[in-house]
């Protein structure tokens, strides 16, 4: 064999070799991460099988203070999308450069501002951050995330336009949805004020004609005072609550204390920035839990 053949010899199985690298490159699905189990719940179904939606915090990390690893940023820099909530809800993004496209959600709803001397209805603190970050519990924020979202992936894989648009108006329909029976469950009540331990539903209170009392501010870390103690107290008493909630991913000894001072019960309110690990197992999506979380809500307002 002569020098010639040697080569093409060589070349050709280089090729061989390579070909079926370059068809599993071709038809990898392009990966797009997303910062909050409401974002990739927009994601994952509008998406489908065109790509792999994964969410970047796992199942039962409290988003307010999570941090990836450096493992995670590698993962998150390749993705063809990064879908973040905004708004503050992320430090972590500060800094940080993103490879390729990423998407600030917060910049595409109606935000909250929410003044160091804004309070609520009874005079309580909400919190000194210039917006509350927990838009997606109100529907109509999560239509506004759904139709960029839906704008955004058009864009950067328009062949799947028709499968973007058709799943996109399936989401949409669901939210709308989800909001009537929201109006047409809290429309009438006998109490019109929840209280919880963290102020995550100022959104969903806003949209459907309810207060929040809430223990701490938008961070649920943050540890209650005596005195706010003694006064939530004294709330619940006079207005004779029944039902006061907590989180998951909060320190629930504060409010189990005020719950079992005031004799009342104390149950799990899901604020949905993210899911537990058995919420995911259940395979729960946001519009099961906000029905859930529906479901609580009219029996502790004590809604007809």
């Amino acid at each position: 064999m002569n020098l010639r053949e040697t080569i093409l010899t060589t070349l050709f199985s280089a090729v061989i070799f390579l070909m079926p690298l370059q068809a599993d490159e071709i038809n990898q699905k392009p990966t797009i991460a997303a910062s909050t189990f409401s974002l990739y719940d927009i994601a994952k179904n509008i998406a489908a099988d065109s790509a792999e939606v994964f969410m970047i915090m796992p199942f039962g990390v409290d988003a307010h203070s999570y941090e990836p690893s450096p493992k995670q940023m590698a993962k998150i820099s390749k993705s063809a999308l990064v879908l973040y909530s905004g708004a503050g809800l992320e430090p972590w993004i500060k800094g940080f450069e993103f490879k390729n496209r990423a998407l600030d959600i917060s910049n595409f709803v109606e935000l909250r501002e929410l003044l160091h001397d804004e309070h609520d209805k009874h005079g309580h603190n909400h919190s000194e951050h210039g917006a509350d970050p927990h838009y997606w519990q109100d529907p109509q924020n999560m239509i506004l995330a759904t139709q960029q979202i839906v704008k955004e992936l058009i864009s950067l894989f328009p062949k799947n336009r028709d499968l973007y648009i058709k799943n996109g108006d399936t989401y949409v329909a669901m939210l709308q949805n989800l909001d009537a029976s929201y109006r047409a469950n809290l429309k009438e009540c006998k109490l019109d004020t929840i209280i919880v331990n963290h102020n995550a539903f100022s959104y969903l209170a806003n949209r459907y004609n309810f207060y929040t009392q809430a223990l701490s501010g938008l961070s649920p870390e943050a540890e209650p005072s005596a005195k706010d103690m003694i006064k939530l107290i004294k709330f619940i008493k006079e207005h004779k609550v029944k039902v006061i909630f907590f989180e998951k991913f909060a320190s629930q000894k504060a409010i189990k204390a005020i719950a079992k001072e005031a004799n009342v019960n104390a149950d799990v309110l899901q604020p949905l920035g993210n899911i537990t690990a058995d919420e995911a197992k259940q395979n729960l999506g946001y519009e099961d839990i906000m029905r859930i979380n529906l479901e609580k809500i009219s029996t502790a307002l004590e809604c007809k």
